[in-house]
């Protein structure tokens, strides 16, 4: 039998896509080039245990989504549900905390989660995010918000709005965790049986249960925001203050949680029509749970096929940008070797060139030329090697330009 299908829940990046990939790719990559942010590259899996302490052994990840899967040496591990524990991870491993603080960092990677293909929601998805390690206040929050909300607006989007919340430390989410299981209790019975296990060990997290009716019975739930410590709100003001002071608007949403338990005091998303485009916030405990000294952090995860779907809803459309500058279509044999030579000496000198390889005459040549997008098309034949006079024609405006053949390449570098 012929496997002729992709694993539910992923999907190929076909040739005549990748170029909407590449654009946001350079996007986000300049920048985190402006905003002074470093790559870095994590492995696709980890120990298990990374994410059960990182992520939280209460969340819908761990409990509900992970691939994890023994190795031949019995050892636990799982492709990588999220960045930030393997960035977490990292940071400690390779005594970067040695580095200059603050320490900024970005990373394209594939993530992969066990979860029922919707909208949006694939089991191998790709994100972009960003970390930072080291910095205390809320002015850090304010710049990974404006980066998120920078990007997003050169891919095109205008229909955002920016909510942020406060879920405070682990001292004051005691007090709070303490009335929401007051409040939680005379519904104890009706909760899915997922909350009912989490009710004594991790409540908050029924807050971001899916089930409809957990979601009913928390709608009305104390608010965490009300709850905080003075610390926690002096920094939630700070945050406040500061997005205002560099012009992001923003709404206050008690409702935001987010999925994870390594998040601390700042929570936010940003969201566009029913899509949340973006989500984050600060961990300032997360390097500690994994051993090293108490660190301060905060950061974001974007969804690369989330952000594409909502580009494909608004009719925005990204330009292309890799297609043929020139398609030579030679007539006859001579002329193949020379359309062979002219195109590598095009591509050497940076010109994007192609030529044919499938014997086709001259009308399917143009076709293709068509097909691929091709900017220009010159016609190579016996005459033009002759007489090195060519022409070229604009494949758009229909205009064809003289030139002398060994002028072709100054042609587009002063195009260019």
């Amino acid at each position: 039998m012929i496997i002729t299908r992709a694993p539910k829940g992923t999907e190929d990046l076909l040739p005549k896509d990748s170029y909407r990939w590449h654009y946001l790719e350079e996007k986000f990559k300049n920048i985190a080039k402006n905003y002074c942010y470093k790559e870095i590259r994590v492995p696709t899996f980890e120990h298990t245990e990374l994410f059960e302490r990182g992520v939280g052994d209460t969340t819908d990840v761990v409990e509900k989504q992970m691939y994890t899967f023994l190795d031949k040496g019995g050892r636990s591990v799982t492709l990588r549900p999220e960045g930030t524990a393997s960035v977490a991870r990292s940071y400690l491993e390779n005594n970067l905390y040695a580095d200059a603080l603050p320490l900024k960092m970005w990373y394209e990677l594939p993530c992969f989660r066990y979860e029922n293909k919707q909208k949006g929601r694939l089991r191998e998805f790709h994100q972009f995010g960003v970390e930072v390690f080291g910095a205390k206040g809320p002015e850090i929050d304010a710049e990974v918000i404006s980066f998120a909300m920078e990007f997003l607006k050169s891919a095109g989007l205008s229909d955002m709005t920016v909510n942020i919340n406060s879920i405070g430390c682990p001292e004051c989410r005691k007090k709070y965790n303490e009335a929401l299981k007051e409040y939680i209790r005379p519904h104890l019975s009706e909760l899915c049986d997922t909350c009912k296990s989490r009710f004594e060990r991790n409540p908050l997290r029924i807050l971001d249960c899916k089930s409809p009716v957990c979601q009913q019975i928390v709608k009305n739930a104390p608010k965490l925001l009300d709850y905080i410590c003075d610390d926690c709100r002096n920094h939630f003001n700070g945050l406040s203050e500061t997005l205002g002071g560099i012009g992001i608007e923003y709404t206050v949403d008690t409702g935001i949680v987010r999925g994870l338990d390594y998040y601390t005091k700042t929570v936010f998303e940003i969201i566009s029509g029913d899509f949340t485009v973006c989500g984050g916030g600060r961990y300032d405990g997360l390097i500690e749970e994994f051993g090293g000294d108490k660190t301060c952090a905060v950061g974001f995860g974007l969804g690369i096929e989330r952000l594409l779907l909502r580009l494909d809803d608004l009719k925005i459309e990204i330009p292309k940008r890799d297609n043929p500058k020139i398609y030579i279509a030679p007539l006859g044999d001579r002329a193949k070797k020379e359309a062979q030579k002219l195109v590598l000496k095009l591509r050497k000198s940076g010109i994007s060139a192609e030529t044919d390889y499938m014997e086709r005459g001259l009308k399917p040549q143009m076709k293709y030329a068509d097909k691929i997008g091709a900017e220009f098309v010159l016609v190579l034949g016996d005459d033009e090697i002759n007489t090195e006079k060519i022409r070229i024609k604009n494949m758009q405006s229909g205009q064809q330009t003289e030139l002398d053949m060994d002028s072709l390449i100054a042609f587009f570098e002063g195009d260019r």
